[in-house]
């Protein structure tokens, strides 16, 4: 079997009805994770319907209508990619991923869907690839954004997942939009360099049933960081331990609630192996049973290390946080 490689020992090959109980105990580790954001948690119960998940790609794909891959990390299978429609004749295709929680954060799924990207544009002439989203599906959405896409539309309530509705967004990327391969080195980094920003804010989220997991700052930090709030009278400079302990603490204890933050505006300088960002950010939660809302300023440098890109600084102010009643 055919694997192309992604980087950080990762690899992406074909899925195949054969492979069943491979997909099978993978998807049992990425139940949680994946519903209700994609059909296997529901399709994929056992040896049977697995099977018949795959079975259904395998006859897509010799109908020319459809394909199924999969991501491997260190040879375990940890998510895919797939065309979930691809008609040739309108020259209009659509992608999606998934992965489990031991793929996350390297981003995989990203560059497994610009392989695929790069083939419909390039070896097959397809005009155009969408990408169908629920809007609550954050991860999802970041991914359309790395890819270089555009938000067409919402369409309200369009999908129902165990009695409830979900609106979904159609993104999608042109041929005359997608960078030729000169341009895929730098792209490829501004793009590494969002998936790190997008860890980090999103590690703070408790809201719903979405639990913080501030530990993966360590992922995407050199050991050495520093972490510097900037909202007194004079800089509070943390090393990663001390910046995040007390945090997950109070995400996790009920004194910050429903907490989310999210970046709204960025610039970005890259030059060689070293970049910096500077964005705005939005925030807004429950402070013991009072609501807020905020934002305010960040200021980040990367560096390139032989495990790839990672930050090495990042400086915060906020603007005055408002509550209501």
């Amino acid at each position: 079997m055919f694997t192309l490689p992604l980087g950080d020992h990762a690899g992406l090959s074909p899925l195949e009805p054969w492979q069943a109980q491979e997909f099978l105990s993978h998807i049992d580790r990425a139940r949680a994770s994946v519903d209700p954001w994609t059909p296997w948690a529901t399709f994929s119960t056992d040896l049977e319907s697995a099977t018949a998940s795959l079975r259904r790609y395998a006859d897509r794909q010799a109908d020319d209508t459809g394909r199924i891959y999969g991501i491997r990390l260190e040879g375990t299978l940890v998510g895919g990619v797939m065309f979930t429609r691809f008609d040739s004749a309108s020259g209009v295709c659509e992608v999606g991923c998934w992965l489990e929680r031991a793929g996350e954060g390297r981003g995989l799924a990203t560059r497994a869907c610009r392989v695929l990207i790069d083939w419909a544009f390039q070896v097959r002439g397809m005009s155009r690839v969408e990408w169908w989203v629920a809007s609550g599906n954050v991860r999802g959405i970041d991914v359309a954004r790395r890819l270089g896409m555009t938000r067409d539309g919402v369409l309200r309530q369009r999908s129902s997942h165990r009695g409830v509705r979900y609106d979904s967004e159609v993104w999608s990327v042109l041929s005359t939009e997608w960078p030729p391969a000169e341009e895929v080195s730098e792209a490829g980094v501004r793009a590494e360099l969002d998936r790190l920003m997008g860890v980090f804010v999103g590690a703070f989220t408790n809201t719903g049933s979405t639990r913080p997991d501030l530990g993966v700052i360590r992922d995407v930090f050199i050991p050495q960081g520093r972490i510097i709030a900037n909202v007194g009278d004079e800089p509070v400079i943390y090393d990663l331990d001390a910046f995040i302990e007390p945090r997950q603490k109070m995400l996790t204890d009920g004194t910050l609630t429903e907490f989310s933050e999210w970046e709204v505006a960025e610039r970005t300088e890259i030059f060689g192996s070293v970049a910096h960002r500077f964005s705005e950010y939005r925030k807004s939660g429950f402070h013991h049973g009072e609501w807020f809302e905020g934002g305010g300023y960040k200021t980040t440098q990367f560096v390139r290390t032989p495990a790839g890109w990672r930050m090495s600084s990042l400086a915060w102010d906020d603007v005055p946080a408002t509550a209501t009643a």
